[in-house]
């Protein structure tokens, strides 16, 4: 009786180990040792910029005023330090570009006591803007001119979006995703045109709460 016990406890443990270690064993295999079969999930809304692109410190030129002379510029650093949503739009900023403004800024403010932690970029070309609508719409925002100082920081976002984006016929800025710049400065993300403000909040939800920086 003795005998048999101890043969049923061993069957016992062993069904127990193989019950914790096959699932285990079998998923180590599918991803390291399977070449073909990878998670098809992820949790971000956002595309991932890998590896994440350091930004130039520049000095740009603000449109606080009408005089470009008179409106000031940008401190060298103003990418660092805090979680930046950046956004390049033409400077009449129509809907497409009202709506990715107003997104971002949705955005922020759900963020509630984070929203200090993070600041908004919108650089515009020739003909910006509305004063009244930026004053009234968006107070936080920083409006950078898209000026000749700001050349290599476009031309680096250029690149993320890939070929095609200043193609001929093309009107400049069109349809420009929302990029997402870490406090060190670094292109880390980016949304598309047509992303969801759910998303973008959820992400940097998530970004924060993990984040011991900015």
């Amino acid at each position: 009786m003795d005998r048999r016990a101890r043969t049923r406890q061993r069957r016992v443990l062993i069904g127990l180990a193989l019950l914790f270690f096959a699932p285990l064993g079998l998923a180590f295999y599918l991803y390291y040792g399977h070449g073909t079969w990878h998670p098809g999930g992820r949790v971000n809304a956002g595309e991932l910029v890998s590896p994440a692109r350091p930004l130039p410190a520049l000095a740009l030129p603000l449109w606080n005023s009408d005089d470009a002379a008179a409106a000031g510029y940008t401190d060298p650093n103003f990418l660092k330090g805090r979680w930046t949503f950046l956004y390049v739009g033409s400077g009449r900023c129509a809907a497409a570009c009202q709506s990715r403004l107003y997104d971002t800024r949705q955005v922020r403010i759900a963020l509630d006591r984070d929203m200090q932690r993070v600041q908004r970029v919108f650089i515009a070309d020739a003909g910006c803007c509305d004063p009244q609508y930026l004053h009234e719409q968006h107070p936080d925002i920083v409006a950078v001119r898209a000026s000749a100082e700001a050349a290599p920081l476009l031309a680096l976002l250029a690149a993320h979006d890939g070929p095609g984006r200043d193609r001929p016929g093309r009107r400049p800025f069109a349809e420009s995703p929302v990029y997402l710049v870490d406090p060190l400065g670094n292109l880390m993300m980016s949304y598309a045109p047509d992303a969801k403000a759910k998303g973008m909040l959820e992400d940097m939800k998530r970004l924060l709460r993990l984040s011991s920086i900015g």
